[in-house]
């Protein structure tokens, strides 16, 4: 079986199942056959980036408002597919029609079975369960047991945390995982499932007694790890160069001071255009402490956002859109027209913070169009907060749809600013008192709802 997405236009309903959009939501319930696009979305997972992109509680509420049966979904994760070895499934690789390309990180177990294939199904399955469709909790149960993704399956059970659907299981979990996988399956925060096998498995009792422990001493750590106060910034940015033991703490407390030998070191070893390898971790550290520098960057990244593609240009435009001033629209404008040309769309993320954060009113058609075409859900909160800044009449319809929009942060957005309406009111209400929803999600709605 091949993986391949084959992503539909914006203007269709599919397309916009597909994006994750509000509008598409809406639609569904008046239009033959938005079922089977959910469906097709689920097995087929549209997401650019699995890691950042959410469109599980998006599909599962879909399943759940026009009333379709959990069974499709089911039937997908037991595709005889699924005990495949991992060639068979990646031997066309992923295609994507529309002028977007992308490819999806091979399988993770080389044991056989490919975890994106079913990755979002699971994930809907156990939505569904928060949902109340306690139907979708069988195959989620099943899956565990004989699925060749076995481990997500159960870590989605977990998450859960109701111990009379995981009765039994630990003897499986415990005969199957070694104590590292154990001690992967232990969340940071208490889990009624794991205190009820830990009650009958001693490996997962010491699994659990290993996270508690590895969690007070990261916390001890953290409150005793040494400073650097006593080294000079020349001593530090030395230390930095050698790359050693200590290298990246001295990174850091030379962003805490905001010494200028930081921006030194980012020449050094951020890449200077795209044909370079990426940041090495030294250079990830220094762009991390200089997002934290402030406006003193400003004059370095105007030339680094202007001098290429690479690494270093990246990390120029990332501190314009934070620090910039609209001495800087023009520069943001140029690039974030290239990007949504080229469709290159996690790159247009830095144009579009800054160019909201500026308030620049040239960039709303853009990021009008950027906010329907966009394949990558992740982007459309910047989009909508640039949007409310920029053109807050304009914005108003695009946080109505934001309501119903699968990224988190959209929903969190909308819940703050769209106009209070009847509609608008009842959807409010849904979110605060949805069990399956984020909590910043529920407490911005409820927010809402008292003014």
């Amino acid at each position: 079986m091949s993986n391949g997405v084959v992503l539909e236009s914006a203007s269709t309903l599919h397309g916009q199942l597909q994006r994750g959009l509000g509008r598409a939501a809406r639609r569904a319930a008046d239009r033959r056959g938005a079922g089977e696009y959910v469906y097709d979305c689920v097995r087929r997972d549209p997401r650019q980036d699995r890691q950042c992109e959410s469109r599980r509680l998006y599909y599962a509420r879909l399943i759940v408002d026009l009333e379709l049966p959990a069974g499709p979904v089911a039937e997908h994760l037991f595709d005889p597919s699924d005990h495949l070895e991992p060639a068979d499934h990646w031997e066309h690789g992923d295609h994507l029609e529309d002028g977007d390309h992308w490819e999806h990180g091979g399988p993770s177990d080389p044991c056989g079975g490919d975890d994106g294939r079913v990755d979002l199904a699971l994930g809907v399955l156990a939505d569904l369960v928060r949902l109340s469709r306690r139907e979708a909790a069988a195959p989620l149960r099943r899956y565990a047991e004989e699925g060749a993704q076995w481990f997500d399956a159960v870590e989605e059970l977990i998450g859960l945390a109701d111990p009379s659907l995981t009765a039994g299981l630990d003897e499986l979990v415990a005969a199957r995982c070694d104590d590292s996988d154990l001690t992967l399956l232990v969340p940071s925060r208490p889990n009624p499932v794991i205190e009820a096998w830990a009650a009958r498995q001693p490996r997962i009792a010491e699994a659990l007694a290993r996270r508690r422990e590895a969690g007070r001493a990261a916390r001890r750590t953290v409150a005793t790890a040494p400073g650097r106060d006593g080294h000079s910034d020349d001593e530090l940015l030395d230390l930095a160069r050698r790359r050693g033991e200590g290298a990246i703490s001295a990174i850091f407390e030379l962003g805490r001071r905001r010494a200028p030998a930081l921006l030194d070191l980012a020449e050094e070893l951020l890449p200077r255009d795209d044909r370079d390898p990426g940041p090495s971790r030294y250079g990830g550290a220094v762009c991390r402490a200089l997002r934290e520098y402030g406006p003193g960057t400003v004059p370095r990244a105007r030339v680094w956002a202007a001098g290429g593609r690479g690494a270093r240009a990246d990390m120029g435009l990332s501190i314009l859109a934070r620090y910039g001033t609209r001495q800087d629209v023009p520069l943001l404008m140029d690039r974030l027209r290239t990007t949504l040309e080229r469709r290159e769309w996690r790159a247009a993320a830095n144009p579009v913070e800054g160019l909201g954060r500026l308030r620049a009113g040239e960039a709303v058609p853009l990021l009008k169009a950027a906010w329907t075409e966009s394949t990558y859900a992740y982007l459309r909160p910047r989009i909508l907060t640039a949007l409310t800044r920029t053109a807050p009449h304009t914005a108003e319809a695009y946080a109505v749809e934001g309501l119903w929009d699968c990224e988190e942060g959209v929903r969190r957005e909308a819940a703050r600013c769209a106009p209070l309406t009847r509609e608008t009111r009842i959807r409010l209400q849904r979110l605060h008192h949805d069990g399956a929803e984020e909590t910043g999600v529920r407490t911005a709605a409820a927010a809402r709802l008292m003014t």
